[in-house]
């Protein structure tokens, strides 16, 4: 189970239990709609709860990291699981956003809400 939230240039995506398939094109359609109208989005992935996750999700989250590899300014992931911090990781290697793995939710809003450095 997910719940989602969105404002402003922020999804939050927050999993309970499996993350499955089905979850993880709901979020796909809302992050589609929103990069398509408003622009590039920072992602808040709250993974504490999660349980794990099929295959087939994982998968997909190569797949659309790859197809929205400019679409993100920041991506934030909530996790004490060093096997989702690994995972994280190799996020980076699809997308140019810069992507931090927290265990603490203000901190990664916080960096979220930032605004970018400036790079020469």
């Amino acid at each position: 189970m997910i719940a989602i939230d969105h404002n402003n240039s922020l999804v939050s995506l927050a999993v309970f239990g499996e993350f499955t398939l089905a979850d993880y094109k709901e979020f796909e359609e809302l992050v589609n709609y929103k990069v398509k109208f408003e622009g590039p989005v920072n992602l808040l992935f709250d993974l504490r709860e999660m349980a794990g996750f099929t295959l087939d999700v994982a998968w997909e989250e190569i797949k659309f990291s790859r197809a929205h590899a400019h679409d993100f300014g920041r991506i934030a992931v909530l996790t004490q699981d060093q096997w989702l911090t690994w995972s994280a990781w190799v996020t980076q290697l699809f997308v140019d956003a810069e992507v931090l793995v927290f265990s603490d939710e203000h901190e990664a809003r916080t960096w979220l809400e930032a605004e970018p450095e400036a790079t020469e």
